[in-house]
């Protein structure tokens, strides 16, 4: 009995023909960056104040509500006296580096009339911009990333 499964053991393993396929680290980097949605970011850029904040729309509401208040505010320092009223809303493209650094990529064209009651209104903007606080950036998969926001600025005025 003994000589019988044997045989039939050793056929088993002979004919259980188990194929390995070596993938290089580039391969494993390629098939994952295709399943990964750039578009999208794990984690959005916060201000010390929105860090807490875990689930990705109110950590973006957060953010983009702080840059909005440190922009209106500081626009409201500047004291602008106009002789018009106004009421227009301006578009800034606003980058985050991957290192935390706020930078405006382009102002949407400013309205003739905003620009001729407040002249300044593209320096002021660019002025709030560069002094926000501190920003810590976005991140995919715990590496920081740049990332891209169209932030509108209502000006009304008086």
């Amino acid at each position: 009995m003994k000589r019988r499964v044997l045989p039939v053991l050793a056929l088993l393993i002979i004919s259980c023909n188990f194929e390995t396929k070596k993938i290089s680290s580039e391969e494993v980097l390629e098939q994952e960056s295709k399943s990964l949605n750039w578009k999208e970011v794990d984690e959005y850029p916060a201000f010390e104040e929105c860090q807490q904040e875990t689930e990705l729309t109110a950590a973006r509401n957060c953010f983009e509500t702080a840059v909005a208040n440190n922009v209106y505010a500081y626009l409201e320092k500047q004291q602008p006296v106009v002789s018009k009223s106004i009421d227009d809303t301006i578009y800034i493209y606003l980058e985050i580096t991957k290192k935390g650094k706020p930078e405006i990529d382009s102002i949407s064209a400013i309205d003739s009339t905003v620009t001729n009651q407040l002249p300044k209104i593209e320096n002021w903007l660019r002025e709030s911009i560069d002094s926000l606080p501190k920003i810590y950036p976005a991140s995919k998969r715990g590496i920081p990333v740049s990332t891209a926001f169209k932030m509108p600025i209502v000006i009304k005025a008086e």
